[in-house]
């Protein structure tokens, strides 16, 4: 902190190489406006889709719109980040070549979905300049964003979750049918996804399994995403998910109420549907299950939380069948953040608003680091 200014430093990092750079820059948006100007000092950081960061001072007035998606565009400044636990500022070098100090960061809150963001990669900048973050660390955003490993720490963990199968392009260019064969087993209708993406991007239902050209397609999309992609059977049951807030070193994770998307108007909740027509989706919140339903979807969450060693935030996604079972779907370690995602829908039915779930998040993240000595 400057003595002249003695408010933090939260620098808000956002944009970014992945394909939800757009959903990224409207995260950022809703963060941005939520933070408390006479608490903290805000550093809007966008990244290109070339990983080239900068001061976007216009980040706050972002918004979804088809026809101009929010962009960080290079304007020929960049900023330099002090890889050392000194503890030394932000610097940002202009177009000219000069550089100039931005200040010391005293903690940051990325909102980089997907591969480069969420996925370990930029945790591990903030652990080279040992730096405050939001969520979770390396091992735990890692393995949460690549589903092929998340599904094995569920299953080791006794969390139920459906079965699966990995391909990868190497294992379909060298042996196509072991493939097809592998997948097949799985059963008729199955969702091919890739290991690592978000926001539903590159997801394919594949109605018939027997329908070969369908299945090509559906792995040729993910695979085009990631070198790796996960198959799955479709599960017959209501998409409840849930909200944890925790800490590593303090108190437990606790749960929000569990919440319900509906999918009234698309075949399945895809990019589209989650974040360009909002008609064609209904989310029940608190979602309308039975109080035993609730209870195993909190607990589910919070033990799916803690068996990835995670920090700050988590959301986690679940099947309830029509019998009751509970099947976890997925954990997200950086979930959408948009003032309409699911995460803080979920808290501002569980009693925390947007700006306060912002600023607990700011708090575990400080704290967290603290206690990490």
């Amino acid at each position: 902190m400057n003595p002249a200014d003695p408010r933090p430093v939260v620098a808000v990092l956002f944009g970014g190489r992945s394909s939800e750079h757009a959903v990224s820059c409207v995260t950022a948006a809703g963060i941005l406006n939520a933070l408390d100007d006479e608490r903290y000092r805000v550093l809007p950081i966008g990244m290109t889709r070339d990983g080239v960061c900068r001061i976007v001072a216009e980040a706050a007035g972002f918004r979804f719109d088809p026809e101009a998606m929010p962009e960080v565009v290079d304007d020929g400044t960049e900023i330099v980040f002090p890889l050392d636990v000194r503890r030394s500022p932000l610097r940002v070098r202009g177009a000219d070549g000069r550089t100039e100090d931005l200040g010391v960061v005293d903690v940051f809150f990325p909102v980089l979905h997907g591969p480069f963001g969420e996925d370990g990669t930029v945790q591990g900048v903030f652990e080279l300049m040992d730096v405050p973050y939001v969520g979770s660390g390396v091992l735990s955003s890692a393995i949460g964003m690549d589903k092929r490993f998340m599904k094995a720490v569920l299953r080791d963990a006794g969390i139920p979750t459906s079965p699966w199968e990995s391909v990868t392009v190497r294992q379909l260019r060298t042996d196509r049918a072991a493939v097809v064969e592998r997948v097949r087993a799985l059963g008729g209708t199955l969702f091919v996804k890739p290991a690592n993406a978000g926001s539903s991007m590159g997801v394919t239902k594949v109605s018939d399994s027997s329908d070969e050209a369908a299945l090509d397609a559906a792995l040729a999309e993910a695979l085009s995403h990631d070198s790796a992609a996960i198959v799955e059977p479709m599960l017959v049951g209501r998409e409840i998910e849930c909200g944890v807030i925790g800490t590593r070193f303090h108190e437990g994770p606790r749960a929000s109420v569990p919440g319900e998307i509906e999918v009234t108007g698309a075949d399945f909740y895809d990019f589209d549907t989650k974040y360009m027509n909002a008609e064609a989706v209904r989310i029940s919140c608190p979602a309308e299950i039975d109080a035993t339903a609730s209870a195993s979807v909190q607990d589910l969450a919070r033990r799916t939380f803690d068996a990835f060693d995670c920090s700050g935030l988590a959301r986690v996604d679940t099947f309830v069948t029509e019998s009751g079972a509970v099947f976890v779907n997925e954990i997200n370690t950086l979930p959408g953040f948009t003032p309409t995602s699911m995460f803080p829908v979920l808290w501002e039915h569980s009693g925390l608003r947007y700006d306060e779930l912002v600023e607990t998040l700011v708090d575990i993240a400080l704290r967290d680091h603290r206690a990490a000595g």
